[in-house]
């Protein structure tokens, strides 16, 4: 395997785990793929949210299912029974199959069981990663594999790697703020609807995943909005109106949601406590 057969597979590892960037709060976005004998992609991966299965074991179950027809554990999302199930029945049929992932896999077990030693006891032949684990707690599977007589190349397209990984960075040292902004192809932003129901459906999820909203006060007053996340069956973020002045209908359905915090003021520092 030349050193450019990883390229195409980080690239689509590094897509997945962008599809679910933020969302994965408190842990970083990470993709996986499992590269055949022969280079071909046996399956995609990536984590989707906190406390469920990480990227390689997402990869590793549907390449499992893909090289046995054995569907098991095919629509599984409970890492440990995943993990169990692999190391119980893989049968061997990994040793010729390389991966590809954004970030060193953990050595640690946490929430959910070490992928590194997951990685090591299916026989994975090589291992590309993109960045090293940035978190000590979970750092140093590329160690642990290395010594198991697994090949560990780092550096794949590492700068793509840290880029994705850059709002886990951010949050560990304070607020991560990021902008949100909606309109349509032919550049309008007023006059109804503006986003198609997936793209609102995404917009919610990430709303779940927030402590603090901030909204202009004007958008407010013209859009009478609702700001919760209900698309995504997820909670309402406290929300900070940046205005000069508090001349709001308090009818205003955003100021109706329980237990949300809404407050009025003409400086961002509130972002601060958050």
């Amino acid at each position: 395997m030349d050193a450019l057969t990883p390229l195409n597979p980080m690239k689509l590892a590094l897509d997945a785990a962008w599809e679910y960037q933020l969302l994965t709060f408190p842990n970083p976005a990470v993709g996986a793929v499992c590269i055949g004998e022969s280079g071909q992609i046996l399956s995609v991966g990536a984590h989707k949210r906190a406390g469920g299965p990480h990227a390689e074991v997402y990869a590793l179950r549907d390449a499992y299912a893909f090289l046995t027809n054995d569907f098991a554990i095919a629509q599984s999302d409970d890492s440990a029974f995943i993990h169990e199930y692999l190391r119980t029945h893989h049968g061997g049929i990994f040793r010729n199959v390389s991966m590809a992932v954004t970030l060193e896999p953990c050595a640690h077990s946490g929430k959910t069981p070490s992928c590194a030693l997951l990685i090591r006891d299916l026989g994975i032949r090589r291992v590309f990663i993109s960045a090293k684990d940035p978190n000590p707690e979970a750092a140093g599977g590329g160690s642990l594999l290395s010594e198991a007589g697994i090949a560990c190349t780092f550096g794949i397209m590492e700068e793509e790697g840290r880029t994705l990984l850059e709002p886990f960075l951010r949050w560990q040292d304070g607020p991560f703020v990021f902008f949100k902004w909606a309109q349509r192809l032919d550049g309008t932003i007023d006059g109804g609807t503006v986003s198609s129901l997936a793209s609102r459906t995404h917009v919610h999820a990430l709303r779940d995943k927030c402590d603090l909203l901030v909204i202009g006060g004007n958008t407010v007053r013209t859009d009478r909005p609702t700001l919760d996340a209900r698309l995504a069956g997820g909670k309402a973020p406290d929300v900070l109106i940046y205005s000069r002045t508090d001349d709001f209908d308090r009818s205003i359905p955003l100021f109706g949601v329980p237990g949300r915090n809404v407050c009025v003021d003409s400086s961002l520092e509130k972002i601060r406590d958050y």
